[in-house]
């Protein structure tokens, strides 16, 4: 069936009002695009927290209504929903029907991470390198959840990963990837060469996706996922955790934990400017601090004393 799409540019601080105004005059789908990301692999995916909407400044939302609906009246039934909001600058199109999620992945191109780290869309074909016998290639539905690696957070977390993995570190190790989202960082150390991956996720849509991820790249075996009051009692020798700042430092004492003597601990999801406090917050449980940078965000890492 046909739809009719609604494209509005926004800002960060505005998003949350506009997607709840959308959703209450029945939206049928809101996603959100980076406005600044001109090409389709610059297309930024951030893997946050549950509850946080990506940090992107700017950014467009498009929602899609029944195909049919009346442009003003539904224009007027959303400057009722909240009388604070501008929407002057929506613009309406008649849109066919098509997979949503599929289109998207045809815009979605395989990445390269480190010395030998793929993520790939499930449907795309290995492109060259990653077919080496060495190459640790992660087949992605960038569809179903919150990360895909193109955000400089989870390519940071990746690189590191991937060091680990030529330093021998990842080798029959356990990993912990705290705040999994789509898993993509647990199933990458696995392919890198881990033993068994454990993530935690507090939204069960994270811990359905990441056990659909698991399936997908034949290593379901190897990666159990909780909802927090289910995670069990253990500590790891490496531990990951792709969220924000402020949760990083709030979860100090959670996250130092969950890591075994000697644990090498990679923290992000910080933005350039945090990454003092944070590693403030670790100071006396961290040796060996290293600070990285990717564009505008940042990767703290060392190991438990």
């Amino acid at each position: 069936m046909p739809y009719l799409e609604l494209a509005l540019p926004c800002t960060e601080a505005q998003q949350p009002r506009y997607e709840r105004a959308l959703e209450d005059v029945g939206a049928l789908a809101v996603t959100l695009v980076d406005a600044h990301a001109d090409a389709p692999d610059e297309q930024a995916i951030f893997e946050p927290g549950v509850g946080e909407t990506p940090l992107w400044h700017e950014m467009v939302l498009t929602a899609l209504f029944e195909a049919g609906t009346p442009r003003d009246a539904l224009l007027h039934a959303l400057s009722a929903q909240d009388e604070g909001l501008d929407w002057s600058r929506a613009e309406f199109r008649d849109v066919e029907d098509q997979d949503w999620e599929r289109a998207w992945m045809d815009q979605y191109a395989p990445l390269k991470f480190g010395a030998r780290t793929w993520i790939v869309p499930w449907n795309h074909e290995l492109p060259e390198g990653a077919d080496a016998p060495d190459a640790a290639v992660v087949r992605l539905d960038p569809g179903l959840a919150f990360g895909s690696g193109t955000h400089p957070t989870t390519a940071l977390c990746l690189e590191w990963l991937d060091t680990l993995a030529s330093d021998g570190v990842l080798r029959d190790a356990r990993v912990l990837d705290f705040g999994c989202g789509s898993g993509i960082l647990a199933l990458a150390a696995l392919k890198l060469g881990a033993k068994d991956a454990v993530g935690v996720d507090n939204d069960p849509q994270a811990v359905t996706a990441t056990l659909d991820n698991a399936e997908r790249n034949g290593v379901a075996d190897r990666l159990a996922v909780y909802l927090p009051q289910d995670e069990p009692v253990a500590t790891y020798p490496v531990v990951v955790a792709n969220i924000l700042a402020s949760a990083l430092i709030e979860l100090r004492d959670v996250i130092a934990a969950r890591c075994a003597p000697r644990a090498q601990l990679a923290m992000s999801g910080i933005l350039a400017g945090q990454e003092d406090e944070v590693a403030a917050a670790y100071a006396d449980v961290l040796d060996d601090i290293r600070v990285e940078q990717l564009d505008d965000w940042m990767r703290v890492s060392g190991r438990r004393r």
